[in-house]
This record gives C-alpha cells, sequence and structure tokens, in this order.
C-alpha cells in the first residue's frame, strides 16, 4: 500500500461527516449534563439521531465501497450520542446512589457489546438488526424526560430493560425511508418545541415504545394464527 493511502483523505467519506456531526452532538448533550442544561442534552441526544439516520442514507444512496472505515466511525459516534450520554443522564438525574451507577454503567457496557457485535454481522444479517438499536436508548430518555412523564424509578427500570434487549438476539425490523421521514419529523418537532408542546414528545415516545414491542406482538399474532 502506498504512503499516501495511510493519510485520513483515502478513507473518510460524507456519511462520516454526518457521523463526525452525530458524535459532536453526543459531546455536547454530555457538556450540557455537567451544566445542569437537562431538557437541551435531551434535544441534542434527538439531534444526534437525525444525523445517524442520515449518515447510513448517504451511504446507501452514493453506494459506498469501503463500508468497514464508515461502520466504525458510526459505531464509536454511536456509542457517545446513544450509551454514554443517556448513562450520564440517567445517572444526574436519579438518586438511588450505586444502583444509579450500575444502570449506567450496564447502558455503556451493553451498547458497546451490541455495537461490536453488529459490525461483526452486518455484512451476513442485511434484513433486520439483531437486537435493539442503541439509539432506541437515547429516544427513550430523551422523549420522557421532554414529555415531563419522567420518573427515576420508571427510567432505571426501562433503562435496564433496554440494555439487555440491546444484547439480545431479538430481531427487529429496518426501518425504510417513507417511515424514517415520519420518524425524522417527529424528531424535528420535538426538537423544536420541548416543554412548549409535550404532545410531540410524548407521541415520539409512544412511537419508540411500538418499536421496542413488534417482536412481541408478530410473535403473539402468529400464535393466534396457528
Amino acid at each position: 500500500m502506498r504512503g499516501y493511502e495511510y493519510g485520513i483523505r483515502y478513507y473518510i467519506g460524507v456519511p462520516d461527516l454526518f457521523s463526525i456531526i452525530n458524535a459532536s452532538l453526543g459531546f455536547l448533550s454530555i457538556i450540557m449534563i455537567l451544566e445542569g442544561g437537562m431538557r437541551v442534552a435531551c434535544q441534542l441526544m434527538l439531534l444526534a439521531v437525525i444525523f445517524d439516520s442520515v449518515d447510513g442514507w448517504i451511504a446507501r444512496r452514493i453506494k459506498r465501497r469501503d463500508e468497514g472505515f464508515g461502520r466504525n466511525v458510526d459505531s464509536l459516534s454511536d456509542i457517545i450520542s446513544f450509551g454514554l450520554a443517556p448513562a450520564l443522564f440517567i445517572y444526574s438525574t436519579t438518586t438511588f446512589r450505586y444502583i444509579n451507577i450500575g444502570v449506567s454503567l450496564l447502558i455503556m457496557t451493553c451498547g458497546i457489546l451490541r455495537l461490536s457485535r453488529f459490525n461483526v454481522v452486518a455484512n451476513v444479517k442485511k434484513d433486520a438488526f439483531i437486537g435493539l438499536p442503541i439509539p432506541v436508548m437515547a429516544v427513550v430518555v430523551s422523549s420522557l424526560y421532554l414529555s415531563g412523564i419522567f420518573n427515576e424509578h420508571i427510567i432505571l427500570i426501562i433503562s435496564t430493560i433496554i440494555s439487555f434487549m440491546m444484547i439480545s438476539s431479538i430481531e427487529y425490523p429496518k426501518i425504510n425511508a417513507k417511515n424514517g421521514a415520519i420518524v425524522v419529523i417527529l424528531l424535528i418537532l420535538t426538537i423544536l418545541t420541548g416543554p412548549k408542546l409535550k404532545i410531540f414528545a410524548t407521541a415520539l415516545l409512544l412511537l419508540v415504545m411500538a418499536y421496542i414491542l413488534i417482536p412481541f406482538i408478530i410473535k403473539g399474532l402468529k400464535r393466534d394464527i396457528r
């Protein structure tokens, strides 16, 4: 391999720029958590979800050949925005000492394992996600807070369940472009309205909870048919 091919310009592509923005938003969310700006921190996490969805869409549109580098950049960005940021948010907004530390650590650990497995099986399993996608953690935490339904007992329990579901073998459907556009619009409305119109945050929470339950609903319907 010639010397210039080791340069970062040889590897980086347009989708990676969106992944970096995703990571930057996650970092800024962490800063806001440390500063006590929880509402803004949630809005930044949701904005990171949008950029995370855009990078994959662009990569598919341009038919990127070198998927390895982009997949690693995406995963490293995701662990910041959807692993570390939600974990620190939960630690900072709950008062159950040691329990909140344990749940936060669980989120980080399961997030790392989830993304590592994804990088290994992505080329093998292309029609579905194995385990709950990690952005769901950020969406649930943020929508719970912005909707005003936030409760430290509830968030600790839900976060624990989601963490284990991320490393489970449960298959989750990939969201197509049409449904993805609807989700992005709802995310934008939730970000822009904040606490003024909690209906959008509530709708986002209901939507993501429905997505979490999809495999169980499908399984139940199949049993009824039999």
